[in-house]
């Protein structure tokens, strides 16, 4: 057992089912075995997180800054430390940094900051999650209208050249982007995700045909669900591999809204905190109103954490435990093409563990 890591807790979840007197051995970042603790012999290391929960770490693909360092306004690798840091502390093992529409710029510098932080050793950051500026202005939500526009294939590249291997996902609203340019992007090994877009369901479904495989933030800045005319929402919920974020705070979304997709689409529904700060600089001048964040007066972001996300699907959307905590860590993780290596206990895996009392608080994250 020389170099392994032992933990145990009241219950394990391991993405899949609910297990009673196991324990986890880990070795180097990876699970080696969940055995009955009756198995189990003597290690060196064994931590006993006795009346908690283990369950597998949380995965954010939406969060702007933290700790009054939005990305976009200090973009530099001590922004993501302190992105990282607040992920953690909310039970986040793994985030999409993300940068609203701004100026090319602002891209290129935020780009520059994750090399910057992976150079150093920085943890916990996949990349960027870029939303903008490639959407529709009808349905810009806090966005900066001026900045928005329809791409164009030199801009495209220059973007996506530039950040290859850092830029891992792009909000674009389908209907202004021509196929060719969904093409482009792809070749990037970019996911897509549909948002702030004011599109038809058809063109909504062709845009996920033709391989935009998710969407941002369900219901907001984007057409709605009518009985003629079923938009965006009603496309999501109708294709059936589509998958669609959603911010479980309350303000962006009524929990009975999100019941409802969730009955709707199963497993295809994912949360994001889509997280800012407070920031008096930048086009986005996020300020703390009550338990969510304003700018220019409009709903420009969210305060929570990933933890508090489960506490709200479960005390609220009235979601089973075992499912909240799927929408925030497994389906994530099958977004970004890793869900056979994150969001599940199991042999193999990658040890991303997050440790929660019976307040569903957190207690730990093991990496």
């Amino acid at each position: 057992m020389q170099g392994q890591e032992i933990y145990i807790a009241d219950r394990i979840f391991t993405g899949e089912e609910w297990l009673v007197d196991h324990a986890i051995i880990a070795e180097a970042g990876v699970i080696k075995e969940v055995v009955p603790l009756k198995q189990l012999k003597p290690g060196p290391v064994t931590k006993n997180f006795s009346g908690n929960i283990i369950v597998p770490s949380f995965i954010d693909l939406q969060i702007y800054g933290a700790y009054g360092k939005l990305l976009a306004v200090y973009p530099d690798a001590d922004s993501l430390a302190l992105l990282n840091k607040h992920c953690r502390e909310g039970g986040t093992a793994y985030c999409l940094a993300a940068v609203a529409t701004n100026t090319k710029e602002v891209f290129f510098k935020c780009i520059d900051a994750v090399k910057d932080y992976w150079k150093q050793g920085g943890e916990g950051i996949l990349g960027l999650h870029i939303e903008g500026p490639w959407l529709n202005p009808v349905k810009r939500g806090a966005h900066i209208e001026s900045l928005i526009q329809v791409p164009t294939k030199e801009e495209v590249k220059e973007l996506l050249n530039y950040g290859k291997g850092v830029i891992k996902m792009i909000t674009v609203a389908p209907e202004v982007c021509s196929r060719e340019i969904i093409e482009l992007i792809l070749s990037y090994d970019v996911i897509l995700s549909a948002g702030h877009s004011n599109a038809t369901y058809e063109e909504a479904m062709k845009g996920f045909d033709a391989a935009i495989t998710t969407s941002t933030h369900l219901y907001n800045a984007m057409s709605p669900l009518q009985h003629r005319s079923p938009g965006l929402v009603g496309a999501i919920m109708d294709h059936p591999s589509a998958m669609a974020s959603i911010i479980p705070d309350g303000y962006h979304v009524d929990f009975a809204a999100i019941r409802i997709a969730k009955k709707a689409m199963g497993d295809r529904l994912f949360v994001i905190t889509d997280a800012v700060t407070e920031t008096d600089r930048g086009y986005y001048q996020h300020h703390l109103s009550g338990d969510k964040y304003e700018s220019a007066g409009i709903l420009s972001g969210s305060a929570l954490t990933m933890a508090r996300s489960v506490q709200k699907l479960v005390s609220h959307c009235h979601i089973d435990l075992a499912e909240a905590l799927r929408m925030c860590s497994l389906y994530p993780a099958r977004v970004m093409k890793m869900g056979d290596s994150l969001g599940r206990i199991r042999k193999g895996y990658a040890t991303n563990l997050t440790v929660l009392d019976n307040n569903l608080d957190v207690v730990r994250v093991i990496l």
